[in-house]
């Protein structure tokens, strides 16, 4: 039997909307990032506090002394905030100091305070500030003297420019100007960004660069606020299958003026050459190959004395290589890491050769992998500190522990030879550690659903801890209401393979009643989404008698490789047969889980595209989505997203991923949202979508936001809008008439 829950009011949504910075206030000491300062023995963090009878609520910055294991307040909060607010338009006070992290710089004696283009510079023992920076009053592009980015040689002698196209170098003793290159031209450039110096100075390396075609997004600004009429922009914006840039490395030896092009035999189709790297002694360099499709990367050393490449490392994939930074990051985090070793003669390497990400030890001078580091069944997640002299790794990885969520980081050390694993952190939590510059000490903070932060003080060598930094307090949090998700697992599509997810159910279960369900959608390959620390954020559809649910699919990153292939030219499937198998699981152990009415289902960029697909591949069982801002044609999304995990050439995995071409298969109620301004994902792309579904004759509803950039839903009205959108037709519920009369005035322009 379905909830008969009464009709919303305006006052129901006002509550619901300002849950979340009512539940901010209650959360006493949740802390930031940790900062270390460039002392190496000192760090700096702001902290939430909850209103006292002589403070109301905000932040305050703590400063922790390692060494003496000490920990005070990093400034005078109401000093700092009187001599800030001459300078700023809207004033602030001690608990609302407009910055988040402290950039302290101890040789300039001042605190660094970005504000818009201004940086602001304040010394905190006189409590002076001022302007020390002001972009918004530099020329224009074109107005007085040419700005030459230039590179200076180690020893100082030459200042290295490219003017008109072409290398020039320039006496620092004498000014006198020797145009090196001749054959520079706008179509076929030297650029000075990747110029890298020989550690002698005798020669050096940058690139030529074929230029390709540029591609445009244009925008019409229908509404701008200065003025009545319209404004047109355009940026450059390449899509996948454009013609690329095709970089050349180009040595120079500095006395004779010879000129070496390296053959590019060995990077015959550059998606991008990385900065070249010099090694010890100063002939050899090394740059890394990522091949157009994703499916090669190579370390090359060159010869500059003979302009002779050889291959040290190789990679390859019969899907993808996942290039971008092992961050550790749970959202965002490629495989890609190298670290190479002072002694000139290995390096650290990551790869998932083995069909999970590891570390290995390489030869540099033979190329050969000298051991495993790492090894098993499960993923390191981050290089925390490479300690050469002991020769011992401290790294962050997931899955070591059975029985435990397998997304949940940990600390660990490990040798070089892959000896003497150590765990680091015991606590069922996830972790992060933060090491100071020097090594000598770490920072680990974790968390975890239904855990607020604890963050502790650890010295390396012995790996004790030493300072207990912060605990948060959720005390007043829980008083009013607050309560975790609920973790749940199921079975995956193959019967084996553990699918994990949040369950946030709503905020009143009554028994013997029923209620809905939306799923928030976000499958980008490049992360997992499921949250693993503790958040005091409410879901708002909760409130509203909605059960939410969070789950990562196959195809999501920070499993096995063959968890992650699932992705591979297939970003339809989203994890849709695995989220399916979830949800059934999960209205079978609690009756109140509604999925017979359908799913609803709510995403934004790549989760916009998942939200359509939804109704349009899974009918039977999702009948209602908000898609805001989707990249619903991966033809017409941004090249570097989109060739990694769909791959290139461009083929019928493209078109057979595409909303737009499938548009006539939507079955349900659809909601799409898009803003004019989008600068992340094509607008058109929405659009296309809308045409496709109007030559199809189907039903839907657009929101197209005049002056919305990414993510339009994020905002009080398209917040709003979905809201609606889900209580109407999938509550079945009534929603406020928001054209009746209200006594407060209409906005003004």
């Amino acid at each position: 039997m379905a909830s008969e829950s009464p009709d919303l009011n305006r006052e129901d949504y006002r509550r619901v909307r300002e849950l979340g910075q009512y539940y901010r206030t209650l959360v006493d000491h949740y802390p930031g990032r940790m900062i270390w300062q460039s002392d190496g023995q000192s760090f700096v963090y702001r902290r939430s506090v909850v209103a006292t009878a002589d403070r109301p609520s905000g932040y305050e910055f703590m400063r922790v002394e390692a060494a003496s294991q000490t920990q005070r307040p990093a400034f005078d909060h109401e000093r700092l905030a009187q001599a800030l607010n001459p300078l700023l338009t809207k004033p602030v006070t001690a608990t609302t100091l407009p910055f988040e992290q402290i950039d302290y710089n101890e040789q300039a004696k001042l605190l660094f305070i970005p504000q818009g283009a201004r940086l602001l510079g304040c010394d905190i023992h006189l409590y002076q500030c001022r302007v020390v920076s002001d972009l918004s009053q530099t020329s224009e592009p074109g107005q007085g003297t040419p700005q030459y980015q230039s590179r200076i040689s180690p020893d100082g002698k030459w200042e290295a420019i490219v003017d008109n196209h072409n290398l020039v170098l320039i006496g620092k003793q004498d000014g006198e100007r020797t145009t090196i290159t001749q054959d520079g031209t706008a179509e076929n450039e030297y650029e000075i960004e990747r110029l890298s110096w020989s550690p002698d100075s005798a020669r050096l390396v940058l690139f030529r660069t074929q230029r390709a075609e540029k591609r445009y997004v244009h925008y019409i600004e229908s509404s701008p606020a200065d003025q009545l009429q319209p404004k047109y922009s355009q940026i450059a914006y390449p899509k996948p299958g454009d013609a690329w840039d095709k970089p050349q490395p180009v040595v120079i030896e500095v006395a004779s003026r010879r000129i070496t092009a390296i053959d590019p035999a060995l990077f015959p189709n550059p998606y991008s050459l990385s900065y070249p790297v010099w090694q010890k002694g100063g002939r050899v360099f090394t740059f890394e190959y990522n091949q157009r499709g994703h499916q090669v990367y190579r370390v090359i050393e060159v010869d500059s004395e003979t302009g002779k490449a050889r291959t040290m490392i190789n990679e390859t994939a019969d899907t993808f290589i996942d290039y971008m930074p092992l961050t550790g990051v749970l959202t965002g985090s490629g495989k890609y890491y190298r670290h190479d070793l002072a002694n000139g003669t290995e390096i650290v390497w990551a790869s998932e050769r083995s069909g999970w990400q590891h570390l290995y030890l390489y030869d540099a001078v033979t190329g050969t992998v000298k051991n495993a580091i790492t090894q098993g069944d499960w993923v390191v997640r981050a290089v925390n500190w490479v300690d050469e002299k002991n020769r011992v790794i401290y790294f962050s990885a997931s899955g070591i522990n059975q029985g435990e969520d397998p997304y949940y980081t940990h600390g660990y050390k490990i040798g070089f030879d892959g000896s003497e694993l150590t765990a680091l952190t015991p606590e069922p939590a996830n972790h992060t550690l933060n090491f100071s510059p020097n090594g000598d000490y770490y920072i680990d903070t974790y968390s975890r659903y239904d855990l607020p932060p604890i963050t502790t003080l650890y010295r390396t060598a012995d790996n004790q801890a030493v300072m207990r930094v912060n605990t948060t307090d959720i005390s007043r949090l829980r008083a009013a209401g607050w309560r975790p998700p609920v973790p749940f697992i199921a079975p995956g599509r193959d019967g084996k393979t553990e699918i994990w997810g949040l369950i946030y159910p709503p905020h009143n279960v009554n028994e013997g009643e029923k209620y809905p369900v939306v799923e928030g959608i976000y499958a980008g390959p490049h992360g997992s989404f499921v949250p693993k620390d503790f958040s005091f954020w409410p879901e708002p559809l909760t409130e509203l008698g909605f059960a939410v649910a969070k789950i990562d699919g196959m195809g999501t990153n920070n499993r096995s490789r063959a968890f992650h292939d699932m992705a591979w030219r297939n970003l339809k499937d989203a994890g849709f047969p695995d989220r399916i198998l979830w949800h059934q699981a999960v209205a079978r152990q609690y009756p109140w889980y509604d999925i017979a009415r359908g799913v609803g289902i709510t995403g934004v960029s790549a989760g916009g595209q998942s939200a359509m697909a939804a109704l349009l591949f899974h009918p039977e069982f999702y009948t209602v989505a908000v898609a805001d801002s989707g990249s619903h044609d991966n033809r017409m999304d941004k090249i570097w997203w989109n060739e990694q995990w769909m791959g290139w050439p461009i083929g019928k995995e493209y078109t057979e991923s595409s909303n737009a071409e499938n548009a006539w298969r939507l079955q349900g109620k659809l909601l799409l949202m898009v803003g004019e301004l989008d600068k992340n994902v094509d607008p058109s792309t929405t659009m296309q979508v809308v045409d496709r579904l109007i030559k199809a004759n189907k039903d839907f509803d657009l929101f197209y936001m005049p002056g919305g950039g990414h993510g339009v839903s994020g905002g009080a009205y398209g917040q709003r809008l979905m809201w609606d959108f889900f209580i109407r037709h999938l509550a079945g519920r009534k929603t406020p008439d928001w054209n009746s009369p209200v006594t407060e005035q209409s906005p003004r322009r």
